[in-house]
Order: structure tokens, then C-alpha cells, then sequence
């Protein structure tokens, strides 16, 4: 399913860059074939070629974070697995009630290879969230199989805990080296809380624009321009929120205008003169397309 959206997204993306080029070649035979082509002409043609440059750069850059991510993934399943074989097999080692010191030394030994592998996923995990803080990687598929790893390393923690009151009859050695690893369920409830992060601002253009949150991009030869968030946007601006936890947002203002994406159905405004309530009725579905809310006010 995750490997479908990947291709999917990056099938779009190419179709748009193949309708980009050939714009840039219609106006340059327009160019060549109307010698009363004027200056503004050019210019805007230019502008078009730099941002298709850009676009191309940050297409490049979001599917390298991408490939990053999906790596870390599947590395950190695969340690998920390995630690559940260990498991078994330690429990299946210690029910010898005659367990000889080399089958000691070799349960120990495995309860090692465990912690080691779990330290690998902490730090794995870290980097998972390095990515996932990368504003321009929002892709709900994979946030979603985010979400159930998460779960699995939390599940798989209170297996850990359930294995080390089992071994605790038999060897001290053997529930010090567990317990020496417990705070990584820590780390687990960290990665939650930060994949349930958002954000959002309000204000009028000239203040967003001014603290370097939007800006008007697009049409031709300077009309048409549309209002849009900035891709190197300044994230001091904005206002954190937890998405399970925040039902309202209210802003000031004589209109309100949404610049960010949000499906219609899953909000309502409620206007009182001047202010206004974001009624967030489904908050799977409002932050579905961006994490960022950015409201524009008169």
C-alpha cells in the first residue's frame, strides 16, 4: 500500500513537470515566432523556468527524505522481528529446569543481542522522527504505518517487561541487563507526541508575508496571483497544537480566508462579528493534506 502512494506521487510529479516543460516550450516559440513578444513576456518566462528549477530541487530533496524514511522503516521492523524470535527462543531455553552455566551464558548472551537491538531501534527511531519533522514529507500512508511500528515497539516493550518477570526466578543477572533498557518506551510515547504535532497562524498578508509565512505565487505575467504558504516558511510564527486535543481555533477578524488545505466537511466557522471559531469536528481529516493551518484575516 505504501509502495502504491509512492509511485503514485511520484507518477503526479513527473506528469507536472512534463506540463511545466512544455509550457516553457510553447512560450519560447511564441518568443521566437512574435517579434512584438514584449519585455514583461520574457520575464515572466524566465520566472517560470526558475521555479521549475526550484520545484525540480525540491522534488529531489523530498524523495530523498523519503527513501531515508522508508529505509529506517523497514530496519527497524526487521530488529522488531529478530527481537521476537530471541524471545522465544529464551523462553524455550529457560523452561530447562537442569539449565546447565553454558545455557546460562548463552541467555544472557541473547538478552544482550536484545538490548543491543533495541538500542539500535532508539536510535533509528530518533532519525524517524528527524525526518518526519521535515515539513514538506506529509504523506498519510506512511505517518499511518508510522503510527502501528510505534505500537508495535510499545506492545513489544510490555513482552520484554512480561519476559523479565519471568526470568526473575531463575537469575538476578538476567533481569539487571532488562531493566537497564526500560526507558526506551519512553522514547516510543516521545515519537507519538510528535507525529501528533501541528501548527498553525493567522494574521492579514501584510503580516504573514512581513513575518515570512506567505506568499503570492503563480499566474502570468503578473496577474492571477494566488496567496500561498512559503516554502521555506518561518516556523517561530506558528502556534503548536496537539491534533487529538484541539477541537477550536479562533482567530480575529472582519473575513476569514483559508490558505492551507482542509476538507470542508471536517470544520465549520462559527462568525461573531469579528471573531470566529475553527470547529474542528474531524481532526483525522482536517490535518490529513498539511500539518500547517494558515488563515488569512482582513
Amino acid at each position: 500500500m505504501l509502495y502504491n502512494s509512492i509511485q503514485t506521487t511520484r507518477m503526479k510529479r513527473t506528469l507536472f513537470l512534463a506540463f511545466i516543460s512544455i509550457l516553457f516550450i510553447g512560450c519560447q516559440e511564441e518568443g521566437t515566432t512574435g517579434s512584438d513578444s514584449s519585455s514583461g513576456e520574457s520575464e515572466e518566462l524566465a520566472r517560470l523556468k526558475s521555479e521549475n528549477r526550484e520545484l525540480q530541487d525540491q522534488l529531489v530533496a523530498k524523495d530523498s527524505a523519503l527513501n531515508e524514511t522508508i529505509m529506517l522503516f523497514n530496519e527497524i521492523e526487521q530488529n522488531l522481528a529478530m527481537i521476537n524470535i530471541k524471545e522465544d527462543e529464551i523462553r524455550f531455553r529457560s523452561n530447562d529446569v537442569e539449565l546447565e552455566e553454558d545455557g546460562k551464558q548463552w541467555i544472557l548472551q541473547e538478552i544482550q543481542n536484545i538490548n543491543y537491538l533495541r538500542e539500535a531501534n532508539a536510535k533509528k527511531v530518533g532519525e524517524l522522527n528527524a525526518a518526519l519533522e521535515n515539513k514538506n514529507l506529509q504523506i498519510t500512508e506512511l505517518e499511518n504505518m508510522i503510527r502501528k511500528l510505534m505500537d508495535k515497539i510499545q506492545v513489544q516493550e510490555e513482552e520484554i517487561e512480561m519476559l523479565r518477570v519471568e526470568l526473575s526466578d531463575l537469575d538476578r543477572e538476567y533481569v539487571e541487563l532488562l531493566e537497564a533498557y526500560q526507558e526506551q518506551t519512553e522514547i516510543t510515547a516521545e515519537t507519538l507526541m510528535k507525529l501528533n504535532q501541528a501548527y498553525y497562524a493567522y494574521g492579514t498578508y501584510d503580516e504573514l508575508e512581513q513575518n515570512g509565512v506567505v506568499v503570492k505565487e503563480g499566474g502570468f505575467i503578473g496577474m492571477g496571483k494566488k496567496t500561498e504558504l512559503k516554502s521555506d516558511f518561518n516556523d517561530d510564527y506558528f502556534t503548536q497544537v496537539d491534533v487529538t486535543k484541539t477541537d477550536l481555533i479562533e482567530v480575529t477578524g472582519k473575513k476569514v480566508k483559508f490558505i492551507t488545505d482542509h476538507p470542508s466537511s471536517s470544520y465549520e466557522v462559527v462568525s461573531n462579528g469579528n471573531k470566529h471559531a475553527i470547529k474542528i469536528m474531524d481532526h483525522k481529516s482536517f490535518w490529513k493534506v498539511s500539518k500547517y493551518l494558515v488563515v488569512v484575516v482582513d
